[in-house]
């Protein structure tokens, strides 16, 4: 895939980024140049190879799921919380209705 002068100045247009023709000639080898490594990319034999997300072993540190686990940000305080509501329905906080 290679692209001109005309799809640059799309490409450009469609970015907002305002480039002057010399810009614009200057940008075609450029993009033409990543567009064959990207093909280059797409002809290394990938299989075998799991997919990774990193390229560390990265692992989520889980806490346990306590809904009091903090007396003051913890859960199970709702009547506490509602107190404050202009407005509290069936547990929840009343809002006024926007779409009829």
């Amino acid at each position: 895939m290679s692209v001109n002068t005309a799809d640059v100045a799309k490409i450009a247009s469609l970015a907002r980024i305002k480039v002057s023709e010399a810009q614009l000639e200057a940008m075609v080898p450029e993009l033409n140049g990543i567009l064959a490594w990207v093909e280059q990319l797409g002809e290394v034999d990938v299989t075998g190879v799991t997919p990774m997300t990193a390229v560390i072993p990265n692992t989520l540190r889980l806490r346990d799921d306590v809904v009091n686990a903090d007396p003051l940000t913890g859960g199970d305080i709702r009547d506490a919380v509602l107190a404050n509501a202009p407005v509290a329905e069936h547990g929840f906080f009343g809002v006024p209705k926007v779409i009829e």
